[in-house]
């Protein structure tokens, strides 16, 4: 484990992680959309109370499905309230992670991690686990925010991720947050 210290979202500013300016300037749908199609079986790591989940279930759809990934017992609680009584129920898995690992068993085609990776202990960790979820060719939508990560703590980010099978492949471009999307190498572990 990396020895560096970090600081997960308090659950006290979950509701501040759902307003009509970040829905206007981080719009989910058109964040995802270009990724997921029917049927996918994607992750939304450090899913926090739902901002990107729901939309990821509506893309998906009912042949897909979502595994909702977050630290925090009370950001799931959350989420599962927005979900209740819903027809998303189903295609949304609630999961819990571990302080120092994701602890899915499960195959998925495409992984979201937004404003998520600057609170991780260990990064190169995380990136090993993810790529063994991943399918070949899976993909990893990372965004950061600009002024937490440093552009040199963002590559050698990037470079954790290439050394667990992880590709950079071309776009998203963002104006002020520090984005990468990365692929799974065919025939990488």
């Amino acid at each position: 484990m990396e020895d560096k210290k970090t600081r997960v979202c308090p659950l006290e500013r979950a509701d501040h992680l759902d307003t009509w300016w970040r829905r206007w300037t981080q719009n989910p749908h058109r964040v995802l959309s270009p990724y997921l199609k029917k049927g996918m079986r994607v992750l939304d790591f450090g899913c926090g109370p739902g901002f990107f989940t729901i939309e990821m279930a509506r893309l998906v759809g009912s042949s897909g499905h979502v595994f909702a990934a977050d630290l925090q017992e009370g950001m799931l609680e959350k989420l599962k309230a927005r979900i209740a009584d819903s027809e998303l129920t189903g295609s949304i898995t609630l999961h819990k992670c571990q302080d120092d690992q994701i602890g899915l068993n499960e195959e998925i085609d495409f992984a979201l991690a937004y404003y998520v990776m600057h609170e991780l202990p260990d990064q190169a960790a995380f990136f090993r686990e993810l790529a063994a979820l991943l399918i070949p060719g899976g993909e990893v939508l990372i965004v950061e925010p600009p002024f937490h990560v440093s552009r040199k703590g963002f590559a050698k980010m990037i470079e954790k991720a290439n050394a667990a099978g992880l590709r950079t492949v071309e776009g998203p471009k963002g104006f002020f947050n520090k984005l990468v999307r990365l692929k799974k190498e065919p025939g990488a572990a």
